[in-house]
């Protein structure tokens, strides 16, 4: 046997005598740092060992004499293994084993007591959210070995015991991959552990988080945020900062607004740094024992602005009402599953789903016309069966929004609701519809929208509240919209409510078309009449007399703008069977179009 390289003798493993086997370890040569193996290639016996352990050898030069093994000669016996570099008998490599130990301290069964404590509370680790959320064994974990970055005034010991993974889990798994190719099921994930710092935002979740950021941006893969925590972490001291607000962390969030669809999830209490990246979320999932705020306990006494429970400060039941939460939860198990749903709507179309009874449309609006109804039950009549998920259900009534499918195509809808203000559109519910109709325009789902408006909200204490404005923006949004727009008026389609309800005019939409009960007119019909005929009324004298001209003028009325009517001057489209409405809508997807997007889009935040 030659030497192949310049090098020194590491260690023999033989010696004269031995006999080896094809594929035995005879020698390790050490070469420029590295060590280089030499094995037998056929059975045989060593004669002679030409250069001595720790010497220098040269390339071509002689390092053992051998004989090989005749018929008949004894077999050599299995070698025993190296210096620990083949596997062990019933176990690991040592270098394997190492990693799997330390790996393993950053699982939830390391820290019985932390899961205990967090289990005694009803809420679930960070780790059994994910594993909720992900199809089995598709999550790929970045920087599980991370700590907190306190190796100046703690021991590594305590941090890996204490600091698993620096209070984030982060990685890309798949989200519903049973109904979707494995391209549109990949999900980013992020979650803060509140078992570890109380899942606050330190030095290394920050470049963790950043990390994962930057590849779902460059990806254009959906991020899941699970973000119950108490902000920023001032414990940190592995780097000398002052105010510690160097973070790119924060615009790395807010920058995939309108870019991939952003789920914010939280249970328990998030402050702060927390909070302000689950206030750039597209939605909003929490559970009704959640507490959100700009700042906790701590920050809020700090201010001098008073001591308060954590509990006191964003308890749900504001956060819904005023339009923080989209979708309020009984408990993390059914966030998960609302967050699965939410985002199946950004992944594409489905096998066609189960169609309602589509002659039940006929009887939902009242023949009277002064009686009220509900209008999501027409949004569940149109859609298909088990499909609607509503947002924002506690903020801006006056509007319902929802996603849900048509014949398994995503769409979004927008519905005025005659239980609130009979349907007038107030500030609330214009900012309700305009972001909604940014966040589909965002993401290409087509809009459609359920008009049944007297028009918008008017009188002096709306107008304290900067109604102008806020309404302003149906019409300011509805002029950038690349997706489709499709409008059925059920009832009142009156003044400009009715046009901001079409995305700026009737023949905006795709196709505007009316129910028989619709009805129209530049403002509310019994307004109309008393506006317009103010001398007449005024001649007859008041009582019977009087309300018989104005009964009879107001179906006069109703008679001029009813929907045959407004179908014969062509100012819609076509007058409708209630149960041909999603026959129609299915027929208008088919044929619209989704345009590219114009130039970057967000989504505002309120």
């Amino acid at each position: 046997m030659r030497s192949p390289l310049a090098a020194q003798i590491v260690q023999w493993l033989v010696a004269p005598g031995d006999t080896v086997r094809p594929g035995d370890l005879l020698v390790i040569l050490e070469a420029m740092k590295m060590e280089h193996e030499l094995h037998a290639d056929a059975p045989a016996r060593v004669l002679e060992l030409f250069f001595g352990e720790g010497e220098t050898v040269q390339p071509g030069e002689m390092l053992l004499r051998a004989e090989p093994l005749r018929e008949g000669d004894s077999q050599p016996a299995t070698m025993a293994p190296f210096d620990g570099t083949l596997a062990r008998a019933n176990g690991y490599r040592g270098d394997l084993q190492r990693f799997l130990d330390r790996d393993a301290l950053t699982r939830d069964a390391a820290r019985p007591e932390a899961v205990a404590r967090r289990h005694a509370l009803g809420l679930r680790t960070a780790r059994e959210n994910i594993a909720d959320l992900c199809d089995e064994d598709s999550f790929l974990e970045y920087g599980a070995l991370a700590v907190a970055a306190q190796r100046s005034r703690r021991s590594e010991e305590d941090l890996i015991a204490n600091t698993p993974a620096d209070g984030m889990v982060t990685g890309i798994g798949s989200v519903n991959g049973a109904h979707f190719d494995a391209a549109r099921a990949r999900t980013v994930v992020m979650a803060y552990d509140a078992t570890v710092l109380a899942g606050t935002q330190g030095m290394r979740n920050h470049q963790k988080t950043d990390r994962l950021l930057g590849i779902a941006l460059e990806q254009r893969l959906p991020v899941v945020l699970f973000a119950e925590g108490g902000g920023g972490r001032p414990g940190d001291t592995d780097m000398p900062i002052v105010a510690g607000l160097h973070v790119g962390t924060f615009a790395a969030f807010a920058r995939l607004s309108g870019q991939v669809p952003v789920i914010g999830i939280v249970s328990g209490r998030c402050f702060a740094g927390n909070a302000a990246l689950l206030g750039c979320s597209d939605v909003v999932i929490a559970t009704r024992g959640s507490n959100i705020g700009m700042g906790g306990p701590a920050m809020v006494e700090g201010g001098g602005l008073g001591v308060y429970r954590p509990e006191e400060i964003g308890p749900s039941t504001v956060q819904h009402a005023n339009g923080v939460i989209d979708v309020l939860v009984d408990d993390e198990a059914q966030a998960v599953a609302v967050a699965r749903h939410y985002l199946s709507f950004f992944q594409g179309c489905v096998p066609d789903g189960q169609a309602p009874d589509a002659a039940a449309l006929r009887d939902l609006v009242p023949e009277n016309r002064l009686r009220v109804y509900d209008t999501l039950a027409v949004m569940n009549g149109l859609v298909d069966v088990d499909s609607l998920l509503s947002l924002r259900t506690g903020f801006g009534v006056g509007i319902h929004t929802a996603l849900a499918r048509i014949e398994g195509r995503p769409v979004g809808l927008m519905a005025n609701n005659p239980l609130h203000l009979g349907g007038a559109i107030d500030a609330d519910a214009a900012d309700k519809a305009a972001r909604f109709m940014q966040l589909c325009n965002a993401h290409g789902l087509p809009i459609v929208t359920l008009v049944d408006t007297p028009g918008f909200m008017v009188g002096p204490e709306v107008e304290a509240l900067a109604q102008v404005r806020h309404v302003s923006r149906l019409f300011v949004v509805a002029t950038d919209l690349r997706v489709p727009v499709f409008s059925v008026v059920l009832r009142k389609g009156y003044g400009l409510g009715a046009m901001g309800m079409t995305a700026g005019g009737f023949h905006v939409p795709v196709f505007t078309v009316a129910w028989p009960t619709a009805e129209f007119g530049a403002m509310g019909l019994e307004g109309a009449v008393r506006l317009g005929y103010r001398k007449e009324l005024a001649a007859m004298p008041e009582g019977p007399q009087r309300e018989a001209l104005f009964e009879r003028l107001l179906a006069q009325q109703y008679a001029n703008g009813s929907a045959v009517q407004m179908a014969s001057t062509l100012e819609i489209d076509a007058v409708i069977d209630p149960a041909l409405t999603r026959d129609w809508l299915t027929r208008g997807l088919a044929g619209a179009r989704v345009s590219a997007p114009r130039a970057r889009r967000f989504i505002d935040t309120w």
